[in-house]
């Protein structure tokens, strides 16, 4: 493959995965997608890992302490997150999700896999059996 044909390849790749992921986040509920990337990265930060402070999920998602506090407050607002003591250090406070927090995520989740999996039904079995295979080299190329 030429280099400007692997360089065509990427791009449609890259715009495939971000339709994708756009369709995919329209199928849940509004509330959902009026939170911003940040936002729902901290959601599922916290749904996989458990409560965290405010610098350590700023460190793991990348942003400034700044930005994170933001995001933060915002979901406090929207009453999805809280903030609790923290068990070891009385200095520090750890934000965990709430009853609610945790239900609008396994709602949104819920509704983006129904959308998947309804449209990979309609694929023949062929194109299934390509897109499975497609989603175990994805997972190994993340991990490189």
């Amino acid at each position: 493959m030429s280099s400007s044909s692997h360089d065509s390849a990427v791009a449609e790749l890259t715009l495939a995965f971000g339709l994708l992921l756009r369709r995919m986040r329209s199928a849940a509920p509004s509330e959902t997608n009026e939170l911003s990337w940040t936002q729902r990265s901290v959601i599922a930060r916290l749904a996989r890992e458990g409560p965290a402070t405010t610098a350590e999920l700023a460190r793991a998602e990348g942003v400034k302490p700044q930005s994170m506090g933001t995001a933060i407050a915002g979901l406090e607002a929207l009453g999805m997150i809280e903030r609790k003591p923290h068990a070891t250090d009385g200095r520090q406070v750890n934000i965990a999700l709430t009853a609610s927090g945790t239900a609008m995520r396994k709602v949104a989740k819920d509704a983006k896999r129904t959308w998947l999996s309804q449209a990979i039904a309609q694929l023949d079995k062929q194109d299934q059996a390509t897109l499975f295979a497609a989603a175990e080299i994805i997972q190994r190329l993340v991990r490189l």
